[in-house]
């Protein structure tokens, strides 16, 4: 079969399957040319086993995402042997911190048949069910050791990879974290990062500043201590802080 008839088939099968999953699921096609995006996706397919053997053997040249609005993806991918039908395989969200992922098991993907109706339904009665429970999981994970916001107080949480984590916060406090560079994950949690933290003091002073004039005070916290009392309206720059770097079980 020809490249173009692959591809074909691979995308039609996609938009099939992505219309009988249950909730609303959306369907894109990434074809051989698009190497940064297959790369990024084979980098986040969440299995340990059928779909990464055959990843092994046979890079991955095109694939079909499927993506539903709460972030969760899944990727369809062909199959490399004598049999018809196509591998289905869960995507870890690219939002969330490696951390997140710490024991927790790999939705591991599945063969589809041929026909994308009794896919769909081994997606529904399989491979989604497990990875719901990965998701939610690994979003609890992501949220565990971020000291809880208040009404009217944010608490930012220094996190092991010098970063700053808050949650959960109102929609006005939502607004000057995201103004500030303050990027909020699938678990709901808002993050900055400290790779510069000549820029993580800026936005930490601004985001204090900004915060205090709308009577929202804030207050800076390790993950294991407690609340303190006093308020800090303008956080002060942050001391240089020691990274872990874990990376994601594969």
């Amino acid at each position: 079969m020809h490249d173009h008839e692959n591809s074909e088939r691979l995308a039609s099968y996609a938009d099939v399957l992505a219309s009988e999953l249950p909730d609303s699921w959306t369907s894109a096609y990434l074809p051989p040319k698009h190497k940064d995006d297959l790369a990024e996706l084979v980098d986040r397919i969440w299995d340990l086993d059928l779909v990464a053997e055959a990843l092994a053997h046979h890079p991955l040249q095109q694939a079909a995402v499927l993506a539903r609005s709460d972030g969760a993806r899944l990727a369809v991918l062909h199959r490399h042997d004598e049999r018809d039908g196509f591998l289905i395989a869960a995507v870890a969200p690219r939002d969330l911190p490696d951390e997140a992922y710490r024991g927790v098991s790999e939705p591991n993907g599945i063969a589809l048949t041929d026909d994308p109706f009794l896919g769909a339904e081994q997606v529904a009665g399989d491979l989604l069910a497990r990875y719901d429970i990965a998701l939610t999981q690994a979003r609890h994970n992501a949220a565990q050791g971020v000291q809880p916001s208040q009404a009217d107080r944010v608490v930012l949480t220094w996190q092991p990879d010098g970063g700053l984590a808050a949650s959960p916060v109102g929609e006005q406090a939502g607004s000057v974290l995201t103004a500030n560079g303050f990027v909020r994950d699938s678990a709901g949690v808002y993050r900055l990062n400290g790779d510069d933290t000549t820029t993580q003091a800026r936005a930490m002073r601004q985001t204090g500043r900004q915060l205090e004039a709308l009577g929202i005070d804030t207050a800076l916290q390790h993950p294991s201590g407690r609340i303190a009392p006093a308020a800090t309206p303008a956080v002060a720059a942050p001391a240089p802080a020691s990274r872990a770097s874990t990376a994601r079980t594969r």
